[in-house]
């Protein structure tokens, strides 16, 4: 496992809910509504400066609204399969940059102010470590700047262990604890080696534990805590615990689609078809009847959905009409569902025995987006067809 999946993964979780009763932001933020999660928190803004943890609000819902536009929180947060693919458009506009900049910038000099009065002040660690947070996952999803992304993780982490070491009963500090665990467990030895990262060896059990212990009994930050276990036992492919969680997810923020379409993922991961088909029918029947957060969600999302299932379950005609149908909107779409679309519609020609149509396809996956994951893959299939045996794809 490399630095880019390890950071990719372990650094995109919120850090934010630092209330027990959700502000109308917050719960504009866990509903996917952006621009009014933002609108709010510039308004918590005014009402007052001095909050640290306003300002972390508002860089976290500009980072995420980025990341949403990007195909990022599908193919990140929630799935966590796949790097993040970058290209003009999935880049924050020079005002999204300057406001995110300029707000954990206040948020840190806030903190600090307060830290310089009392260096044991457990709120002003604990916003401090939150900014540190939202500007690693910001170095590493925008800026690209790996090392520095780690350190700001590991800086945080370094703040949360002071926040508990002061006030053990402040399990909500221990998040950044947990996953700076399973994300440091996760590297190649080399990585760890680097000079931050001294006396962080890093445990995924422990960090896994950790995060069960706050979605448990956590105050302010069970529901990041919960999301974030809902991508770890995809990926300790333990989609069984997975499930409870994102059901309670989505009854408590029922405009979230990426729980649902997850949701229809995890029961794909544990054999039942028929049950993730009918997660991504839920989906269509919300979106065809208008409901809120759902309405304007792209119908390609939804074909995207439900052909990956088909197309795992050998059901390739169905699958191939849904996958064209997302192929032929590529240019429109996130760069991940994009190429992905493309991809599996070659690796489906080449099961069915057509492959100049399979080559064609892979080559327009290269097209879409040449440094991605999708891309290299495309490129062995057009060497050597697609197998239903092999690995990666």
């Amino acid at each position: 496992m490399g630095l880019r999946f390890a950071l990719a993964f372990g650094l995109l979780l919120p850090l934010c809910a630092q209330e027990a009763r959700f502000s109308s932001g917050l719960e504009h933020f866990y509903n996917l509504e952006y621009d009014a999660a933002i609108a709010d928190f510039r308004r918590e803004i005014q009402r007052d400066p001095g909050s640290a943890a306003s300002f972390n609000h508002l860089a976290m819902a500009i980072l995420y609204r980025e990341m949403l536009r990007s195909g990022a929180l599908e193919s990140e947060l929630v799935s966590g399969t796949n790097p993040f693919l970058r290209r003009a458009k999935m880049n924050p506009s020079p005002e999204d940059q300057r406001e995110f900049d300029e707000a954990i910038g206040r948020s840190m000099a806030l903190s600090k102010a307060r830290l310089s009065q009392d260096p044991k002040d457990t709120k002003a660690l604990y916003t401090l470590g939150v900014a540190y947070g939202l500007r690693a996952n910001y170095n590493f999803l925008v800026r690209k700047a790996w090392m520095d992304s780690l350190r700001d993780a590991t800086a945080a982490r370094k703040l949360h262990n002071q926040v508990t070491d002061l006030d053990p009963s402040m399990v909500d500090a221990r998040l950044v604890q947990g996953v700076h665990d399973y994300v440091v467990g996760s590297l190649p030895w080399h990585i760890r080696l680097v000079g931050f990262l001294a006396g962080f060896r890093g445990d995924k059990q422990r960090g896994i534990e950790t995060l069960e212990q706050v979605a448990a009994t956590g105050d302010q930050n069970r529901v990041d805590a919960e999301v974030l276990l809902c991508a770890i036992y995809r990926r300790e492919r333990l989609p069984q615990k997975a499930v409870p969680l994102l059901d309670s997810l989505t009854r408590r923020f029922p405009r979230n689609y990426i729980l649902r379409f997850e949701a229809a993922q995890m029961y794909s991961d544990l054999g039942d078809g028929t049950r993730a088909l009918e997660e991504v029918q839920k989906i269509e029947d919300l979106k065809t009847s208008g409901q809120p957060g759902y309405a304007a969600l792209p119908p390609e999302k939804i074909y995207f959905a439900r052909g990956t299932i088909q197309f795992w379950y050998r059901e390739f005609d169905d699958a191939l009409a849904n996958l064209s149908r997302v192929a032929s909107a590529a240019g429109r779409l996130d760069l991940n569902t994009g190429t992905y679309a493309w991809l599996r519609v070659g690796q489906i020609y080449d099961l069915k025995g057509r492959r100049p149509e399979a080559v064609e396809a892979y080559r327009h996956t290269v097209r879409l987006a040449p440094e991605s994951d999708a891309a290299k893959l495309a490129r062995q299939y057009i060497s050597s067809p697609y197998r239903r045996d092999r690995a990666g794809g």
